[in-house]
């Protein structure tokens, strides 16, 4: 068969992760995606941190083919405190990866929570569980919950009546794990983190609005594009997931056009893109192709996931090849502009159904490993389809 195929990849967390790498390559994975997860944030990624990871995963027959994720601290985030330190940090990581072979770096620039779901198993139909977010149940966290100071001017009335009314149909334990569920996009947090403690990091944000944000994020990659260039790397932003503000926080890297405000302020092609079909799919006014259209030169890596959205920002993750995404023609457009550009891009099936023979395991939530392999088996056989019709 003809043409360019997909690097198949899954994300491991490293040696605390309940799935292990023999099984992700069992799987038909080519690939890992991976990061040093115990590095405090902010540190320096040293070669022979990197290298014993990367020779843990070349022992078990693969390839640590992607970064995900080199974090970016919050001083660098809010242009304040030792962020000068950081980006020097950060450099240093970059030439360290690029030392030890690895020259795709996925990151975040999301303030404060790296992700937002309200309910990690939703349960499907079928029985199967799925992440999913309802913006009722995000309202209920921040009014009644976390009890943000000021929070009542992000709803309006309506909704801040429905949100007391959600409140007052809880019980203390669904309360309870309304607030765990969220606070699980926080890093570090296997930390049980309390109101208060998360209250003083969204007052770190205080005064920063978006303008103010997309500055210190252009500010960072000012900095850290140079470095990545001469190493030969590529740095990819992970969209905001999901797409929207929450929190009162800014979020810059939603739609197509917080895409290009980003990539024309840094124009090398090391300044690139993480195509996220899951979150760049939640928001509504999202056209996916066209995305891949506009950045096909900045594509380093790829999350394909699908969405069901059901209005007011209320969505929740579906079948792979089943949901709101057009994925043949998202996986069309990703093989054409492999073509074009003569590269293999790595490509991860994100998240995952929790099934039944797997429900004892402690998978990370979206990381179960037959949810993934049956995503993975999808895509590749979506993409052998789409090949054969291209080359007719």
């Amino acid at each position: 068969m003809e043409g360019i195929k997909m690097l198949k990849t899954m994300r491991w967390f490293g040696q605390k992760d309940p799935i292990s790498l023999r099984e992700l390559r069992q799987a038909g994975c080519e690939g890992i995606v991976s990061a040093l997860h115990h590095i405090p944030v902010g540190e320096v990624w040293s070669i022979e941190a990197i290298e014993e990871h990367r020779q843990l995963i070349s022992d078990a027959g693969l390839q640590w083919m992607v970064v995900e994720s080199l974090p970016v601290h919050e001083d660098i985030k809010q242009g304040k405190g030792n962020r000068l330190e950081f980006i020097e940090n950060y450099k240093q990581s970059i030439r360290n990866l690029a030392v030890c072979g690895i020259h795709v770096i996925t990151y975040n620039f999301m303030p404060v929570l790296d992700w937002i779901r309200t309910d990690h198993q939703y349960r499907n139909p079928d029985g199967s569980l799925t992440l999913s977010f309802d913006p009722m149940a995000f309202a209920t966290f921040d009014l009644h919950l976390l009890k943000r100071p000021g929070a009542h001017e992000s709803y309006s009335e309506h909704e801040q009546h429905a949100a007391a009314a959600y409140a007052e149909s809880l019980s203390e334990n669904q309360k309870k794990q309304l607030f765990q569920n969220i606070l699980l996009g926080l890093p570090g947090s296997s930390v049980n983190f309390t109101p208060e403690q998360l209250l003083k990091l969204l007052d770190g944000y205080s005064g920063i609005d978006e303008t103010a944000f997309r500055k210190n994020l252009v500010n960072f990659l000012e900095a850290v594009v140079p470095v990545a260039e001469e190493e030969g790397s590529k740095l990819a932003i992970h969209p905001d997931d999901p797409p929207f503000s929450l929190l009162g926080l800014p979020r810059i890297m939603s739609t197509m056009d917080d895409a290009d405000k980003i990539f024309n302020a840094v124009p090398s092609v090391s300044n690139g893109l993480c195509f996220c079909s899951g979150s760049l799919g939640a928001h509504e006014e999202n056209d996916l192709p066209a995305i891949l259209d506009a950045f096909e030169d900045r594509v380093h890596f790829i999350h394909l996931r699908n969405v069901l959205k059901s209005g007011n920002r209320n969505f929740r993750e579906s079948p792979h090849l089943d949901g709101d995404n057009p994925m043949e023609k998202i996986i069309e457009k990703i093989l054409l502009i492999m073509q074009k550009r003569n590269i293999a891009l790595p490509v991860r099936p994100d998240h995952g159904f929790l099934f039944e023979a797997e429900i004892h395991k402690d998978a990370y939530p979206g990381y179960s490993l037959m949810g993934r392999m049956k995503g993975l088996a999808e895509i590749t056989g979506l993409e052998r389809g789409i090949l054969f019709k291209l080359n007719q």
